[in-house]
């Protein structure tokens, strides 16, 4: 399959009057959702929990679809393994995909699959990847093999990621900006920006002294992505953890939980990447702790306001 083309997404006036947000669709709020069927752009579940053919699940999603575009979001593809994709997980998508014809479909620049005394294990975790050229080759490999499976472009996320890797000094690491950008170049893919995971790394890179201000650190990190290569935006809240008594040697991190409101910091760089990008779906993501229903539509209708008045602004 040729690299699909890049539809930029339009910022004009009739995008004002749509609702360009949605929230992850999670099982508390399954019923509640359904009977009160808010004005919302879309519902995000992920993939994985609806592989099962049939049943009660699919059965949620289908009476869901019935109602509001789906986006599709994975944590288990592994595109950026050397080990390459597990089949199985491939068919299963792509199964899915045939059957809830969702908006958007995407999964995470990260790895998890890898050889380990001769077989293949999955770490169940979204492990980051070096931004080399080597891996880029890697991913943009995998990335294309789902689109071609799926046929469709599919978008890939920046990761919150809690170590790094050592570049190997015969080839200079890439910022992870220039490395995604290569990636939508090379597949035609699209790029999936999660504002929060920006705001996260950026935060840690200021606790062990790598970087100065978080947030004049992302406003950089977002002008470096073209505005036709972004298909999604994701919101979530975060936590700062402090070491345990005892383990003061560990240090204070920065957790991308999704469990609490969105900062004002994170609506701020939102702000930035719509007056950049113009009027890209957004999502609002809540997964641990999950609050009352009504909690999660403030925060989408705040993200709605945001989206609208800075169009406004820039039309």
């Amino acid at each position: 399959m040729p690299p699909a083309p890049i539809n930029p997404l339009a910022s004009d006036a009739s995008s004002l009057q749509q609702p360009m947000v949605g929230v992850g669709w999670r099982q508390p709020h399954y019923g509640e959702l359904l009977q009160q069927q808010p004005p919302l752009g879309f519902l995000e579940v992920h993939s994985e929990n609806f592989f099962a053919p049939g049943g009660a699940a699919l059965s949620v999603l289908e009476q869901g679809r019935a109602h509001y575009p789906i986006s599709l979001h994975g944590v288990g593809l592994s595109l950026g393994s050397a080990a390459g994709l597990d089949p199985w997980h491939l068919d299963q998508l792509a199964r899915l995909v045939k059957h809830v014809d969702p908006v958007r479909v995407s999964d995470h620049a990260s790895f998890a699959r890898g050889s380990f005394k001769g077989g293949t294990v999955h770490a169940s975790d979204l492990l980051p990847i070096p931004f080399s050229t080597e891996a880029l080759n890697v991913l943009s490999a995998n990335v294309q093999q789902v689109q071609d499976r799926l046929q469709r472009r599919f978008l890939v996320e920046n990761l919150s990621s809690y170590l790094n890797w050592s570049p190997d000094p015969n080839e200079p690491a890439l910022l992870e900006p220039d490395f995604l950008t290569a990636l939508a170049r090379r597949t035609g893919c699209g790029l999936l920006i999660d504002v929060n995971n920006i705001y996260v790394n950026a935060l840690n890179a200021q606790i062990n002294g790598a970087s100065g201000d978080p947030v004049q650190h992302c406003l950089r990190w977002l002008d470096a992505i073209a505005p036709g290569d972004v298909g999604e935006i994701h919101l979530a809240g975060h936590c700062r953890v402090q070491p345990m008594p005892g383990e003061e040697a560990l240090g204070e991190i920065v957790i991308d939980d999704h469990g609490s409101r969105v900062c004002n910091e994170v609506w701020q760089i939102y702000a930035h990447a719509i007056a950049r990008y113009g009027a890209v779906p957004t999502l609002i993501e809540w997964d641990t702790d999950i609050p009352a229903l009504d909690v999660l539509l403030a925060e989408a209708a705040q993200a709605q306001a945001v989206l609208r008045a800075t169009l406004e602004v820039t039309a």
